[in-house]
């Protein structure tokens, strides 16, 4: 054998990018790849964020489990690999540390109310709502909460059309032509709504890290 050969179909001589084409073509060897060169970095991450190391391996589980399902949604073209897992694994375990925060604020309500209960003589305090289907319901109004605050804090000229997008569902063009503005304005304007927007969510993540 020439030693000089290569070995397109070795992991370990793949590049980042490759491999995430060759775990949407469900090759395992790929995914066991990445998961050697980044499961180090992506579990510091998770820890970080959740201070628990049980939390984080479960994180780290489900970073994997969303790459080998949703592989091929990978676009090289916006972000490297590195950067794309990053963003996976801090999105999840934001979402962990968030529905964590939740049941803490359920049961301290819960146990307060039992404690004003006692005091009082009244029983009858029922069990805290932590099902999953109720935390993701709160969760979700949280998030939907906090992007009505940060789009109410836009300028009304930016505001207006991103409403008139998320709302109304209208495009760029039919924006322009509903509001009388230029289509490059209204281009404009999407985009500073939208770094904006992108900005203060930024923020708040960072405060949770």
């Amino acid at each position: 054998m020439d030693p000089t050969s290569s070995q397109p179909d070795s992991p370990a001589a793949l590049s980042d990018a490759a491999l995430v084409r060759l775990v949407a073509e469900r090759r395992p060897e790929a995914l066991a790849e990445l998961y050697d060169r980044f499961a180090p970095t992506l579990l510091a991450l998770a820890r970080r964020v959740l201070d628990n190391h049980a939390d984080a391996e479960e994180v780290l589980q489900e970073v994997f489990v969303q790459v080998w399902n949703r592989g091929e949604r990978y676009e090289p073209a916006r972000s490297s690999v590195s950067t794309w897992l990053v963003l996976i694994a801090r999105s999840r375990a934001i979402d962990r540390l968030r529905s964590r925060k939740v049941v803490e604020r359920t049961h301290e309500a819960t146990a307060q109310a039992a404690s004003r209960a006692g005091a009082s003589g009244t029983s009858g305090v029922g069990e805290p709502h932590t099902s999953p289907e109720a935390l993701e319901n709160v969760f979700i109004q949280e998030r939907h909460e906090r992007v009505r605050r940060e789009m109410a804090a836009l300028p009304a000229e930016q505001r207006q059309v991103l409403d008139m997008a998320f709302y109304e569902g209208l495009t760029q063009s039919e924006i322009a032509a509903k509001a009388g503005l230029p289509l490059g304005t209204v281009k404009t304007r999407t985009l500073l709504a939208m770094k904006k927007l992108r900005n203060a969510l930024r923020q708040e993540i960072r405060q949770l890290l």
